[in-house]
């Protein structure tokens, strides 16, 4: 496979013509590209000349980049506009006389801009462009498919702190993504200060310890967490503007409350709740709609709000609201009899369009979740946001509304990249070649209908972050990249037809420039092969090769095929600087096994989710009420179970949620008498090369409720012995 390609514009091209746009492999792939007859070299002393003040600040990220001068007369450079081009459109042209970028507006310069970034060798990306260098002479041309290509970035569920969110944006302005959504509210945190109200960001920005939030998904035992002041914003808008990225803020109402409501338990609806399942802890997340006090509260929250962000629309939400608390609350039902109300969607649609008002009269436009507009037609000035589907997506767009293309089935980059990663899978599981396989014509758009797509959106909701380390960015990287090259391709590019093998190549050619830009992307996993007593593996990507044996967790170079005759004792992972790749191995390598095993508990079982659900394999039981410390579940074998390993947990496949936050964990060989073996971590054990048969394995809490109204408790996993060399 062919490796960087963007190296062949540093030698002299012999003829004008149009030219194979992927030999140069920028990304995204630009319109036009086409050829000249010499080479221009950027020298040392050289300058970026830029009359127009309003560039000035493009031309001062272009020179950090490439570590040169800025004038306000000529140069080597030259940064200007023209007024025949449109709105984020581009000319770029390296010629005898320099580099011109042209733009119809700052967009389309800084769009130019990361285009001849992209000419230059990777080094451009951390901070090592060596001058002088030699580019050929061309004339690129181009222009964005859609207005907004955008990315949703969830800080609520793990916080990432001010240089994190930047860091972040620089990697969406280099592959040109020009919208961030900043997902600032949800039932697990409250990220952003409100000056009016600061008890919401001082305490609803931290969870754990003696925070008054619960803790979900990890840190359950420390106060952990932050928030963004006023300032922090100004910071991040600003980094933003100068990369041609708008800051699009959301504020998720009415549900995903929780935080909130923890906070001002005034905002819920007027009945009393049975807390004794979660211990007297009111898990109820949705602002009461017949309460005239919560306006005027979310009138203080979006007036704040909307004077901190520029941008046009501010998200509020819309989706995934628990309509049952409205259907118990007198409050609800007196308002749905006096506004001839017969569904709580139309509610929902009440809700919203008072909440719409409030924006309108802070010279805003409301963006929303596809299901706020469920209960009655919006103002058509209303921005939806289709997660749930293609059917979502096309229907709003049907009934005239502007729509952010982003189902999660091809733009949640949360989701699993296959079946043994981690991340959810709800939605899909599926890899870049999914992303880059979308365009409105294959899933059904009509050209009416394709007229009110805005733009295409990914996004990383993150409560799996938060217990994967996320004082790094190598998850966030993993689980985006390049599923993001892809989602900048499509978003960018015409056309319907593409080549997946052509677009992969491209893809690996790209992966120099990801190292210098300190992203841990995914790289495609090797390719493993048993035949004739030999374990082969190969990569396609020049990344390199490591191996593991089963018993030895020492990973070791992969130089030369293997010599076995148990393959399955092997697990082989590529590694590219901070890059890798999911482990691969013969099939039965990952074999489980399922002996039957009876599950005990000394808390009672759901009805509809009853232990037999766990003792199957394969799907989640559940008790009827949180833990209290001494709980106990127990899973008891039917004949002892010799095994390699075996993980026992409690909580959600995907992600450590309705667990026993605190525990430990006991095994029995003889069924009466228990081991201690260990501490839980994020609600599981696993158990290695365990010494004996297993007859029983115990889990018991040490911490008392877990912020919901059950336990979740998994089958166990368990890995059969090998047979010896």
């Amino acid at each position: 496979m062919k490796h960087v390609r963007y190296l062949l514009l540093v030698v002299a091209i012999a003829t004008t013509a149009l030219a194979r746009a992927e030999e140069y492999n920028i990304i995204p792939q630009p319109r036009s590209i086409v050829q000249g007859a010499g080479t221009f070299t950027l020298g040392r002393g050289a300058k970026i000349g830029c009359a127009d003040m309003e560039l000035l600040p493009a031309a001062r990220y272009l020179a950090e980049h490439l570590h040169v001068g800025v004038s306000y007369n000529g140069g080597a450079i030259r940064l200007e506009r023209d007024v025949e081009l449109r709105s984020e459109e581009y000319r770029l042209t390296i010629a005898d006389g320099g580099i011109v970028i042209c733009g119809g507006d700052y967009g389309g310069v800084f769009n130019g801009i990361q285009t001849l970034i992209q000419l230059f060798s990777a080094e451009v990306y951390d901070g090592g462009c060596p001058l002088p260098a030699t580019l050929a002479h061309c004339t690129i041309e181009d222009s964005p498919r859609w207005s907004h290509r955008g990315f949703m970035l969830d800080v609520c569920r793990t916080w990432m702190d001010v240089d994190a969110v930047k860091a972040f944006i620089d990697l969406l302005a280099y592959h040109k993504i020009n919208n961030l959504r900043l997902h600032l509210t949800d039932d697990e945190a409250w990220r952003i200060a409100i000056e009016s109200h600061p008890e919401l960001a001082r305490e609803g920005g931290f969870r754990g310890g003696d925070a008054k939030i619960w803790p979900r998904y990890g840190k359950w035992n420390e106060r952990w967490g932050g928030y963004y002041t006023k300032e922090d914003i100004a910071e991040m808008v600003a980094y933003a503007k100068v990369r041609n990225i708008t800051i699009i803020p959301e504020i998720d109402l009415p549900g995903h409350s929780l935080c909130i409501a923890t906070l001002h338990p005034e905002i819920l609806c007027r009945y009393t709740p049975n807390t004794s399942r979660a211990y007297g802890y009111d898990t109820r997340s949705a602002f009461c709609p017949a309460r005239e006090e919560n306006y005027a509260l979310i009138e203080d929250i979006l007036t704040e709000v909307c004077a901190m962000f520029p941008s046009r629309y501010i998200h509020v939400g819309g989706d995934e609201v628990d309509m049952s608390q409205w259907r118990r609350c007198p409050d609800c039902q007196a308002l749905m009899s006096r506004e001839g109300m017969t569904s709580t969607a139309e509610l929902q649609q009440y809700f919203m369009s008072r909440i719409s008002s409030i924006l309108s009269d802070n010279g805003k436009l409301p963006a929303v979740w596809n299901e706020a507009i469920d209960g009655g037609r919006l103002n058509r000035n209303t921005r939806v946001y289709g997660w749930e589907g293609i059917k979502e997506c096309r229907a709003a767009a049907a009934e005239g509304y502007d729509v952010v293309v982003m189902p999660g089935h091809y733009f949640y980059f949360d989701m699993k990249q296959t079946p043994r990663e981690p991340g959810h899978d709800w939605a899909a599981i599926f890899d870049w070649s999914k992303v880059y396989g979308f365009s409105p014509k294959s899933v059904g758009f009509t050209a009416t209908e394709q007229e009110h797509i805005v733009g295409i959106e990914a996004s990383f909701f993150s409560e799996a972050y938060a217990s994967r380390n996320p004082e790094s960015a190598d998850y966030l990287h993993y689980q985006t990249f390049p599923r993001m090259v892809a989602l900048a391709e499509v978003a960018w590019t015409e056309g319907d037809e593409r080549d997946e093998d052509a677009f992969y190549e491209r893809i690996v050619a790209h992966y120099d420039r990801l190292d210098a830009m300190g992203v841990a992307y995914r790289l495609m996993p090797p390719m493993v092969e048993y035949r004739d007593g030999v374990l082969i593996a190969s990569v396609d990507d020049g990344s390199a090769i490591y191996y593991t044996c089963e018993g030895d967790a020492e990973e070791r170079l992969y130089s030369e095929p293997l010599s076995t005759s148990v393959p399955a004792r092997y697990a082989f992972r590529s590694r590219r600087g901070g890059a890798m790749s999911p482990v691969a191995a013969v099939e039965a390598h990952f074999r489980t096994i399922v002996p039957p095993f009876r599950l005990t508990s000394s808390m009672p079982a759901s009805e509809k989710f009853s232990f037999v659900k766990a003792e199957g394999y394969g799907r989640l039981a559940r008790t009827t009420r949180a833990a209290d410390i001494g709980d106990w579940l127990m899973y008891t074998f039917d004949s002892p179970v010799k095994c390699r390993r075996m993980k026992v947990a409690t909580g959600n496949f995907q992600l450590p949620r309705f667990t026993f936050e605190n525990g430990y964990v006991e095994v029995s060989y003889d069924g009466v008498t228990f081991e201690y073996l260990g501490e839980l971590v994020c609600g599981m054990y696993t158990i290695e090369c365990p010494s004996q048969a297993i007859k029983a394995v115990r889990i018991t809490s040490t911490s008392r409720g877990n912020g919901a109204e059950w336990v979740s408790i998994q089958p166990p996993t368990i890995w059969p012995l090998l047979p010896v060399e």
